[in-house]
């Protein structure tokens, strides 16, 4: 079955301040990789939607939605965070990236699709319940996953984020949601310092030091995400499909290649179709070096196509 692209124009549009590394260049860059690679050509593009204030209240407070609402700008720039900037067309660009997991499941649900790639941005995994954080406006993914919980009304959605960065804000929450088991896999210690001291049974951490490889990668996933995701058998593999582990990503210190990312998501699709019926939707979270996030997009894509 035919895996859905979810993108929209408006996300080249949100702009952070010059020699910014998370930039609109990374949609064309995955864009180009995705036509070269040949692989656009069996791919459903579907634009995103934007996504409502009651979707984005399953995920985050009133007081938070209200906030950035607020601060948007007219015209030059605000900051939630140090890392984190709004500009004029920045809001639209967050609600269309929260709203392309609303899609993506519809769509999977619907039973249109199989599986779904959300090629959004600004990313979405370090923002919580009340606050911005590292580049995240929305949490894209939780807000997908709490449409699933509340429209759905499924009892086991795993989120699984092998971004380099601890989804902190995903983790935020859902620490009190069992219904969520969250797997991340993280180079520690480094940025956002957090993840290593959870104690919740639901929130399953992935360590990895600095230099790391894929034979790390792959022995920390086999001995601690994937026991935990055959115990908990999701109904719904959600994926935070971060790329900035990449050895020629300089945002980091690991050295994973397109053959790792493929692993993992070869990995992951095993799970969902032996306890999801093959349902799996992914984000786009990190991932800065052009090059090599294109090519990493393209080897995830065909794992998750099989």
């Amino acid at each position: 079955m035919t895996l859905a692209v979810i993108s929209h124009s408006d996300c080249l549009l949100h702009e952070n301040f010059s020699g910014h590394p998370e930039r609109p260049q990374r949609l064309s860059a995955i864009n180009d990789q995705l036509i070269s690679s040949g692989l656009d050509a069996v791919l459903r593009h579907v634009d995103a939607p934007l996504a409502t204030r009651e979707q984005l209240l399953r995920a985050h407070s009133e007081g938070y939605v209200d906030d950035v609402f607020a601060r948007s700008p007219k015209q030059g720039s605000v900051e939630l965070d140090p890392d984190t900037m709004m500009s004029p067309h920045s809001l639209q660009a967050a609600l269309r990236a929260a709203g392309a997991g609303i899609k993506a499941l519809d769509l999977v649900f619907a039973g249109e699709v199989q599986s779904a790639f959300c090629s959004v941005r600004p990313p979405g995994h370090h923002a919580g319940k009340d606050f911005a954080m590292g580049f995240c406006i929305f949490n894209n993914v939780a807000v997908a996953a709490a449409h699933a919980l509340d429209h759905y009304q499924l009892e086991r959605v795993a989120i699984v984020d092998f971004d380099v960065h601890h989804g902190n804000g995903t983790e935020n929450i859902f620490s009190q949601e069992p219904r969520v088991l969250f797997c991340s896999s993280f180079q520690h210690p480094f940025y956002p310092h957090s993840g290593h001291q959870s104690t919740d049974n639901h929130m399953v951490s992935a360590l990895l030091a600095s230099g790391s490889g894929g034979d790390e990668f792959k022995a920390k996933i086999q001995a601690s995400w994937l026991p935990a995701l055959h115990e908990f058998k999701p109904q719904l593999v959600l994926i935070s499909a971060g790329f900035d582990g990449h050895i020629e990503d300089d945002m980091a210190e690991l050295n994973l290649t397109e053959a790792d990312f493929s692993w993992i998501t070869e990995q992951i699709k095993v799970i969902a179709d032996t306890y999801a019926e093959g349902r799996m939707v992914s984000f786009l979270e990190g991932g800065y070096a052009l090059s090599a996030l294109g090519r990493s997009v393209v080897a995830h894509l065909k794992a998750m196509m099989g």
